[in-house]
């Protein structure tokens, strides 16, 4: 095997890695235990207005007896903004948010230049060239800078740092490295158009040291992040929708009180020193 088939072999392992890995991901966190719940409002789903300020069902007399209107639309706009624009850590904590949110929109730039470099291997008019060749020097250049000032942050800011370990400053470095690689690669050594194509025909023709290393690199990548803490992109729906806005009632008969008793049920998941959390004995009852 040439140093450019291990380079295609990487990326094509580490996309069909990215994908199962994030699947295997998101089907553990859907089915933990069910968790605590949170009860902070607003939440947004909830109807007639009450997300926008706070407001729940519980305002409402005989609220167990009515209906619960929610607001699927308000829900959407609310995960969006946090997903898109990052707007929790805008509101919070805006000198971070910058680089954060250059890097982040940088990601999802380069995602859509991944998508159209595949569409140029089987359908590739100037305007398409042109237009992928700038998408990715966009994204490239946002996600750089992005996290080249989120690991200068993290190394400076004394409060910051006291919370990182080592692991964050790996994971920004290899992207980092991957990014870096990239730029070399197909601003002086081979055009991305071309390599794409023979990822995809499988030609084994001699590569630049550097473009292989680059392929190498996003290959391990892909396969790391859905294995890291950069998986919070699995997370965040559930975190959300399942966890931070779930205040569905827990009423006789309803899927909530199913689940608890299912829960509750069977044997708990952790060794809590907790006596409600171990075996009755007679010993325990007693009293």
């Amino acid at each position: 095997m040439n140093a450019a088939l291990l380079g295609f072999v990487f990326v094509i392992i580490g996309l069909a890695g990215f994908v199962v890995l994030t699947a295997v991901k998101a089907w553990k966190y859907a089915h933990l235990p069910v968790h605590s719940r949170v009860e902070l409002y607003p939440v947004p789903k909830e109807g007639d207005g009450r997300g926008k300020y706070g407001g729940s069902y519980f305002e409402e007399e005989d609220w167990w007896e009515k209906p619960r209107r929610l607001d699927p639309v308000y829900e959407v706009v609310d995960i969006m903004q946090e997903m898109l624009l990052i707007s929790k850590l805008f509101k919070h904590q805006r000198s971070l948010w910058w680089a954060s949110y250059a890097f982040h929109l940088g990601i999802y730039v380069m995602f859509g230049w991944s998508l159209l470099l595949l569409v140029t291997v089987f359908w590739n008019p100037e305007f398409l060239v042109v237009g992928t060749a700038v998408v990715g020097a966009v994204g490239f250049a946002l996600s750089t800078i992005g996290a080249v000032l989120l690991l200068v942050r993290r190394a400076v800011d004394e409060s910051l740092r006291a919370y990182t370990p080592p692991q964050e400053y790996f994971n920004i470095l290899l992207i980092l490295a991957t990014l870096v690689t990239g730029i070399v690669a197909w601003t002086l050594f081979a055009s991305p158009f071309d390599v794409a194509r023979s990822v995809f025909a499988f030609d084994a023709a001699p590569l630049p040291p550097v473009v292989v290393a680059h392929l190498v690199l996003l290959g391990i990548m892909l396969l790391y992040i859905p294995l890291s803490k950069m998986s919070h992109y699995v997370g965040k729906f559930f975190a959300f929708h399942k966890v931070l806005w779930d205040n569905d009632p827990n009423v006789a008969g309803s899927k909530v009180a199913a689940m608890a008793e299912r829960e509750a049920g069977g044997p708990a998941p952790a060794a809590w020193s907790a006596p409600h959390t171990r075996p009755s004995s007679s010993d325990t009852l007693e009293g």
